[in-house]
């Protein structure tokens, strides 16, 4: 035994979790939060007070959740998966009853001190019952047909809902994660197949409905798909924000224009420059390099994850863990491939760099399930 271990082992129990956390993905979380902040207190030009102190409010308010979170023993957040997937649900139930509008969907719920949006809690709560279910179920059963559909149901009720907000963006993000989980775990991947042939199917039928009395998606969703084949049809309608984008994208070059020399975010041409399209002003102000540079730590915190999954003794950590390294990958992977054009306009945040207070708790909040799991796992 070394010396640093004969330390670790002969501190009280209590403190003795603060120095098993994995601290290089506390480091690499704050890294990228201060990111945002500089970011946010660019496209506000100066203004401290309008996005980047809240949003620095916020990440220490997650941060202080993620720690709450990690002390507590990994088995109670294995068996709390079902109430808080339940939970999620009835959230998502009452936004469709009451929830608030905004920008033409109906997507949180107001408590007066903030807005909550339910679909971002059902992220972390699909992972965590879809990790303790497959975590309960004998490997022999994981590719059976029946309890195939089981996980299938679970991941489709809360799509629906959400889809019908409308949230495409979002339903996507749970179908992707839920479904990635599931291959994970060890479905067969014959299921995955006959799943894409379905998808392709379903994307034909979206497009033949278009126009017709059983219409599947919105107006405004079916002109994302075609401002997404083809931006320059409509450059100053529903063109125009991917059009600036581009713009804002490649006038940054290989070092960008400077800090806070952004002309496309400060003249106002960049439109949701602090929440959606954040990455264009980075990318404008720090070009290749800073974008390479947060590409790169998202990078290491994917690296970490996967890094803590592949120590863990349970099914139910590995999993968990796996399941959020995923939801984290495929936010910031979606969102930059629509900022630069590979993917249509979703509306899919940059995850604790774009401004945004439910998504940067609860993107925090599942952190702290991960460091919980590496916390408790058996030394």
């Amino acid at each position: 035994m070394s010396y640093l271990e004969y330390t670790v082992r002969n501190v009280p129990a209590g403190p003795r979790k603060i120095l098993y956390l994995n601290w290089p993905l506390v480091l690499l979380l704050t890294a990228v939060a201060s990111v945002g902040f500089l970011m946010l207190y660019s496209v506000a030009g100066g203004d401290l007070a309008r996005w980047a102190e809240p949003q620095m409010k916020r990440f220490a308010a997650g941060m202080a959740g993620m720690l709450v979170v990690a002390m507590v023993p990994i088995w109670f957040w294995r068996n709390m998966a079902a109430l808080a997937y339940g939970a999620s649900m009835l959230l998502l139930v009452a936004v469709e009853l009451f929830g608030t509008m905004g920008m033409g969907a109906q997507r949180w719920i107001e408590l007066g001190f903030m807005r909550l949006q339910p679909s971002e809690m059902m992220k972390v709560a699909l992972v965590m019952l879809l990790a303790a279910y497959y975590d309960w179920l004998p490997i022999r059963k994981v590719s059976h047909p029946f309890w195939v559909a089981v996980p299938a149901l679970i991941i489709a009720l809360p799509a629906a809902l959400v889809l019908k907000q409308p949230d495409l963006g979002t339903a996507l993000l749970l179908l992707m994660a839920g479904s990635g989980l599931m291959f994970l775990a060890g479905v067969h991947w014959g299921y995955f197949v006959a799943v894409i042939a379905s998808g392709a199917g379903a994307l034909t039928a979206v497009l033949q409905s278009r126009g017709t009395d059983w219409q599947i998606l919105k107006d405004y969703q079916y002109r994302r798909i075609d401002v997404f084949l083809d931006p320059a049809s409509d450059p100053l309608g529903a063109g125009y924000h991917i059009t600036q984008s581009k713009i804002a994208l490649g006038s940054g070059g290989w070092t960008g224009r400077g800090y806070m020399q952004g002309t496309q975010s400060r003249l106002n041409f960049l439109p949701e420059k602090h929440t959606d399209f954040i990455f264009t002003t980075l990318a404008e102000e720090f070009g290749f390099v800073g974008g390479i540079s947060l590409l790169l730590l998202y990078a290491l915190i994917i690296a970490f994850c996967i890094a803590t999954a592949l120590s863990m003794r349970d099914r139910f950590s590995a999993l968990l863990t796996l399941g959020v390294t995923l939801t984290f990958f495929l936010y910031f992977a979606v969102n930059m491939s629509m900022v630069m054009g590979l993917a249509p306009v979703v509306g899919v945040p940059l995850p604790l760099v774009s401004y945004g207070g439910s998504a940067m708790l609860v993107l925090m909040l599942a952190f702290g399930l991960v460091q919980s799991a590496h916390v408790h796992k058996p030394r």
